[in-house]
């Protein structure tokens, strides 16, 4: 690999780098052949790095420097989709597909590192490429974190294509930007028997109806209106004959909170608003709850500081102030800001064109390929380099 190339030659070959990623999905903590890929390119650049958490990958450049260490982020894993685009570069694996743009997010920071390498003697400090896995619901960044991937940084970058956004705008807030996640199970256990002897029986599908009913109305009426909280049951299951009433229904679903007192709340009343309702239809049931992500909470001066950067090249009017924030969507770089300082964008890829315009986790969905440039930009000047 060349270490003289120019600014398009180096957004040219992460388009393809892109591509080639794409073709290859690779699902949460199964990362192989794209941490084969990243690896192959950093050495091709002369970009000292090392595994992390197995799938993961650091880099460094100017380590040696006493300047403000910073990180930049991306993750890397695919989704347990069947792609549905007409792309020429489509998934060549059936079920697996990039409907996040985790592709996109990888080959930014490639296109990063190039150009950084390329200019190494104007960084004002150190900074570590951090090559994410298992960002989709695998707990990615708590493995790398604890595996040294922020030894010795001070702040940390990220960001995520959005397509409810349109393109070129960002969306940094001073503080949360997106919500924390959970899921749970209620087991409800029933009598079962014959559908036709309902009064010998203790129904749990209908138990099951009811609580489903019941949790609706936490958000509305136990939680304050000023919290974005979000509670769905997405599944019953109670499979039976046509003339059997079951012994046991299972019901499942998610919740989305902005901070960890709303969490501890939502959760204590999912528990006892389904025990109450078990109760009264003569069944009994078992909340299980399933903490995943906590809200990602941007520091109020990286926050400015990553905005201020985008708007040098995208324009004083390049900050979305309509978008609703926070997005109801999470992320794992919470664990990274728990930690130390940092800040998440949500950077728009809607440009009119509609596989743009898909949201992620759309077997229709594609990333778009003209936001590379604008990140390169954007972590350029993050880190002290001017691109003009």
């Amino acid at each position: 690999m060349s270490m003289t190339r120019n600014w398009q030659q180096v957004i040219d070959s992460a388009i393809r780098l892109r591509h080639q990623l794409h073709q290859k999905p690779e699902l949460t903590w199964q990362e192989f052949g794209t941490a084969e890929a990243i690896r192959e390119q950093l050495e091709g650049l002369q970009i000292p790095w090392r595994s992390c958490a197995d799938t993961g990958t650091l880099a460094w450049l100017n380590p040696e420097s006493s300047g403000r260490h910073i990180g930049l982020r991306a993750d890397m894993d695919a989704l347990p989709i069947n792609e549905e685009t007409d792309c020429d570069y489509v998934s060549q694996y059936a079920g697996r597909m990039h409907a996040c743009g985790h592709d996109g997010h990888t080959a930014a920071l490639i296109a990063t590192a190039d150009w950084l390498k390329q200019h190494e003697h104007a960084l004002k400090g150190p900074v570590t490429l951090i090559f994410q896995p298992a960002e989709e619901g695998g707990h990615g960044a708590k493995k790398m974190i604890e595996d040294g991937a922020l030894e010795g940084v001070d702040e940390i970058y990220a960001w995520h294509n959005w397509p409810a956004i349109k393109f070129g705008k960002i969306a940094c807030p001073d503080d949360v930007v997106m919500s924390g996640n959970g899921s749970f199970e209620i087991e409800v256990n029933g009598r079962g028997g014959h559908a036709s002897q309902p009064e010998l029986c203790a129904d749990p599908v209908l138990a099951a109806s009811a609580i489903n009913i019941s949790l609706q109305q936490i958000v509305s009426r136990r939680m304050s209106p000023q919290k974005p909280v979000v509670l769905s049951v997405t599944s019953i299951e109670a499979p039976s004959g046509v003339t059997v009433i079951p012994a046991t229904a299972l019901m499942s679903g998610s919740i989305r909170v902005p901070d960890s007192s709303s969490r501890e709340q939502l959760n204590q009343l999912i528990t006892s608003v389904s025990q109450n309702i078990a109760q009264a239809y003569g069944v009994t049931c078992e909340v299980r709850i399933f903490p995943r992500y906590e809200a990602t909470r941007n520091h109020p001066g990286c926050a400015s500081r990553l905005r201020t950067a985008w708007q040098q090249d995208q324009g004083e009017h390049s900050l979305d102030k309509q978008f609703m924030l926070p997005a109801m969507a999470s992320e794992d770089f919470s664990y990274y800001l728990q930690q130390i300082p940092g800040a998440f964008a949500l950077i728009g890829s809607d440009d009119g064109i509609e596989r743009h315009q898909y949201p992620c986790h759309s077997a229709y969905y594609d990333f778009n390929d003209g936001l590379i440039e604008k990140v390169v930009k954007l972590y350029s000047r993050l880190v002290g380099v001017d691109i003009s």
